[in-house]
């Protein structure tokens, strides 16, 4: 996993380095320039400009361009701003560059350039781009030359991925230390073009007792998968029983089903209207099959329940939901039409969190739209920081929340924010998050602890996604296809 931070984090971190820890700024500021040096210098340019802001932004971008110098690389470096104000360790940089072979300028250069390094602002920017700060935003992104970030594109705001006025639109992003935030998120991730991490010094041991409050996984699948017990039968595995689908809306059902056998659940039973029988049998045979009026002798056979994909807002949907929260401990998956039945009904969420505080496992997968309805907000009040109001129900309710979106967010009260990077544009299809639910309760079959089933399922989803798309391009593909390929 890989930690991602916040502007705050990332100062924070950057003071204790230095304070506590006696690593001096102008190391950390080198070590930056070394490993943007590295990635330069693999594309062999012919030649390189480096436009620097007056911040220590700008200072890395100083301590570049001596690097270049020295390795004969004709480097030009374009000063925005007032060198007044420059920071301290800004104006160090530049008196140690008068000694080395670089050009200076102080407007806009007509020379094209091999490559192009935006060193105008790093981490914290949270005004509006204006002025000659604008203007070289715009000389960046109309070149033809590749163009590279250091820390942050200058524009993009690190905590919540707006843009400020204006942005680089980056090929490439080095950033040190950590993963910011703005570059996880929409519309930042779209700037920040490949990314590449580099150690300079700042880790784990400048944490002093605080952890930033958000992460996300890298690790290869099988790495996320809970251990198979050489010894073990379909009942080691977990018995899910999985309540989806209505009249005429079989679909769903099987989608979760396979997904939960496919990531390794032992046994699924699958509750639908009998008119729905023969073709869940059919397409999915491995699965018990039952109807609701078999519900009280397969709640107690069940080791773990999930209700919600397909399952309509009728009546009996409502009833069975009732009952389940009512008549079972076990741990419990809210997923599509469970959430709006639970969204419309406070006695029931009252309920369900009075089980939650007393120890029961729960997760709820809502989608933005669900996640308005949950908490009686509009959409567009979500939509900046959505992992800020998925944990205020997480802790509401008492569990974990699975917020859906194109930046999907795993939240629960104790643990750090989990965003999820993989995944693509061709999951945004029907069945999708039916899927997604089979592989959260598979995971959860398999004793698997809440928040690892939904961060973990979550993660397994989009690379398995992103697996697809090779294949099936992100126009291509269909829900059937991510459930297969798990």
């Amino acid at each position: 996993m890989k930690y991602v931070v916040t502007a705050e984090e990332m100062r924070q971190y950057d003071k204790n380095t230095i304070e506590k820890i006696g690593l001096p700024g102008m190391v950390l500021m080198e070590r930056a320039a070394i490993a943007a040096f590295e990635l330069v210098w693999m594309r062999k340019p012919e030649n390189v400009l480096i436009i620097a802001g007056m911040g220590n932004n700008g200072g890395d971008g100083l301590a570049l361009a001596r690097l270049l110098s020295e390795r004969g690389i004709q480097t030009c470096v374009w000063c925005v701003g007032d060198k007044d104000r420059a920071s301290d360790q800004w104006k160090q940089q530049y008196e140690i560059l008068q000694n080395y072979s670089v050009d200076f300028c102080n407007e806009a250069p007509i020379k094209e350039y091999s490559i192009i390094v935006d060193a105008l602002f790093g981490v914290g920017l949270s005004r509006e781009i204006t002025g000659i700060y604008e203007n070289a935003v715009s000389y960046i992104n109309t070149r033809r030359s590749f163009k590279m970030s250091l820390d942050v594109p200058s524009g993009i705001c690190s905590d919540t991925g707006k843009i400020l006025g204006c942005a680089v639109k980056a090929d490439c992003t080095v950033t040190f230390g950590f993963l910011k935030r703005g570059m996880l998120l929409y519309p930042g991730c779209e700037y920040a073009g490949e990314i590449h991490v580099a150690d300079i010094g700042i880790g784990s041991a400048s944490f002093f007792g605080k952890e930033p409050d958000m992460f996300c996984y890298e690790e290869a699948a099988e790495e996320l998968l809970p251990e198979r017990i050489p010894s073990g039968n379909k009942g080691t595995f977990g018995k899910l029983l999985l309540i989806a689908g209505s009249v005429n809306m079989a679909g769903a059902a099987i989608l979760a089903a396979k997904s939960a056998y496919r990531v390794g659940a032992g046994m699924v039973k699958v509750l639908s209207p009998q008119e729905n029988r023969e073709i869940i049998q059919r397409s999915i045979p491995d699965a018990m099959y039952g109807t609701y009026e078999d519900l009280e002798a397969s709640l107690a056979w069940a080791d773990i329940l999930a209700i919600g994909p397909g399952l309509s807002m009728s009546p009996k949907a409502k009833e069975v939901l009732a009952r389940v929260i009512t008549d079972s401990k076990l741990p419990l998956i809210l997923d599509a039409d469970a959430l709006n039945i639970l969204a419309a009904d406070k006695q029931m969420q009252h309920q369900l969190s009075e089980q939650g505080k007393a120890g029961r496992a729960i997760i709820l997968t809502p989608h933005m739209g669900e996640l308005s309805r949950l908490l009686s907000l509009q959409i567009t009040d979500l939509k900046e920081k959505p992992w800020e109001y998925g944990m205020k129900l997480a802790k509401e309710l008492h569990s974990t929340v699975v917020v859906k979106d194109a930046r999907s967010f795993i939240c629960m009260d104790g643990y750090p924010v989990c965003i999820n990077t993989k995944g693509n544009s061709g999951m945004a299809v029907a069945g999708s998050g039916d899927v997604l639910c089979g592989i959260i309760a598979g995971l959860l079959a398999q004793k698997a602890d809440c928040f690892k089933a939904a961060s973990a399922g979550v993660y397994l989803h989009g690379i398995t996604g992103d697996k697809v798309a090779l294949t099936r391009g992100v126009h291509g593909m269909m829900a059937s296809d991510i459930a297969d390929s798990i």
